[in-house]
């Protein structure tokens, strides 16, 4: 069971990921680009069904929280907290994706304020970690305007579907860090109002 909750505001809608998501997700998520930097393809509404349920496996052992990103009634993309240590009180922010129209859309900062918000005030972690390709330049800047902090590479970290080798960057916010960056976030969210692209 995914025991994820509803996480609303901003102008976004986190909703806890479920079997009855698959057809929203199944007409977004069959995108090549957004599967180039991950260790996953999907390529058919099959594939979408097996992510969902892999991923409802995964928090059934309590190790993922999902989510299926909405805004308005559109669905926009889905993220999720991993590797849920809950003895250390740490947590991964991945598998983090948007569909083109949403993409430098205002909608990624949101997302990832209601989870670090959920994160650190409610779940109480002291940490949580984000990770990304060597190669996905974007992503990488992304963490750092986030007020992430980059903490070093795991070299031949993965193997990815293709054969080719990912080397992967890790980055952090603490808990010691999260007033500032949760000011930061509230700021730069104000100046930035949700644009879809057409």
């Amino acid at each position: 069971m995914n025991t994820a909750p509803l996480l609303e505001g901003y102008g976004v809608r986190l909703e806890p990921l479920g079997t009855h998501h698959t057809e929203a997700l199944s007409g977004i998520a069959i995108d090549a680009s957004i599967w180039r930097y991950m260790n996953l393809r999907v390529q058919t509404s099959a594939d979408v069904e097996k992510m969902i349920a892999d991923t409802l496996a995964d928090a059934e052992r309590g190790v993922v929280e999902a989510w299926v990103t909405y805004v308005g009634d559109e669905a926009a993309g889905a993220t999720r907290f991993l590797d849920m240590q809950r003895a250390h009180r740490t947590a991964e922010i991945g598998f983090t994706w948007l569909a083109q129209a949403w993409r430098s859309s205002g909608v990624n900062p949101r997302v990832k304020l209601l989870q670090l918000t959920y994160g650190f005030e409610q779940l109480g972690l002291r940490r949580i970690a984000l990770k990304t390709h060597h190669d996905n330049v974007h992503s990488q800047n992304a963490m750092l305007k986030l007020g992430a902090q980059y903490e070093g590479t795991f070299r031949n970290h993965m193997i990815m579907p293709d054969g080719s080798t990912r080397h992967t960057k890790w980055y952090s916010i603490i808990v010691e860090d999260w007033p500032e960056v949760k000011a930061r976030l509230l700021q730069r969210i104000a100046g930035e109002p949700i644009q879809r692209k057409a």
